[in-house]
């Protein structure tokens, strides 16, 4: 699959950057204006997300694949690897399964578990947009206010919408194949035995995502992991700290 990626191009190893569930490159411009003026930034729509092709499957070999032989058009032999959420997973894949294309990675508020908690209501928010499509993202936010309480959430799923040819909006996601699939969304991530590469493991003060209980499990698929905590923040940390998230990342890769 030809994943869609912005690409600020530039010489020297790409810091390569993979969203989370729902999200898209577009996610992550303000940090990569930052990080431009450094280095080259590669950031990517995995599949069914963004202006990515929709195909069924979510399965993290899958996902890893995608990226994998994007780095090979490309021509990028070996990148520091950045993964939040849903794009951690695929990027501890991706490292485990092909260690030499990652020189060092970066996961971002998530641990390699599986988790029980899921994402109905936001599904059945999706939904019901679907089924009425609004005619403006005022209209969008009050559908999906019966399902989802918090505005930040909400107005974090209308970064899908679009468009479409009756002018009303649209989800581009692709809502089928991942509402499908999303057993293997929450599952552990695939791969076998660790990468022994330089790690950080960056998790949101207020976020459960990467408790003290999972670190026994990162320790184990990630040895060298540096486990960081970004005060004040929740599990979109780039988001809600994005100061405190830049400086950890540049004192890692400085390191």
């Amino acid at each position: 699959m030809e994943l869609h990626h912005v690409d600020t191009g530039g010489a020297g190893r790409p810091l390569v950057v993979l969203h989370g569930l729902f999200g898209s490159a577009d996610n992550w411009r303000s940090h990569i204006k930052r990080w431009q003026d450094s280095r080259r930034v590669i950031a990517v729509d995995l599949r069914n997300h963004g202006k990515s092709p929709h195909e069924a499957g979510m399965g993290y070999a899958a996902q890893a694949a995608d990226v994998e032989a994007l780095l090979e058009r490309l021509e990028v032999g070996s990148c520091d690897l950045l993964g939040h959420s849903m794009g951690g997973k695929v990027a501890i894949t991706l490292a485990r399964q092909a260690p030499e294309r990652v020189a060092r990675l970066i996961v971002a508020d998530i641990a390699p578990i599986a988790y029980e908690h899921g994402h109905e209501a936001i599904f059945k928010a999706m939904r019901a947009v679907e089924r009425q499509p609004p005619s403006d993202r005022k209209e969008a936010d009050r559908i999906m206010a019966e399902f989802v309480e918090t505005p930040a959430t909400r107005q974090f799923l209308a970064t899908n919408l679009v468009r479409g040819k009756d002018a009303t909006l649209v989800w581009r996601v692709g809502l089928d194949e991942i509402e499908e699939d999303y057993a293997h969304i929450v599952a552990v991530p695939e791969g076998e035995g660790t990468y022994t590469g330089p790690t950080l493991v960056l998790r949101g003060e207020r976020s459960d995502y990467v408790d003290d209980d999972a670190l026994p499990a990162v320790e184990s698929v990630l040895p060298e992991a540096r486990i960081e905590t970004i005060p004040d923040a929740g599990h979109w940390l780039h988001a809600e700290q994005p100061e405190a998230f830049q400086k950890a990342l540049a004192r890692f890769l400085a390191s």
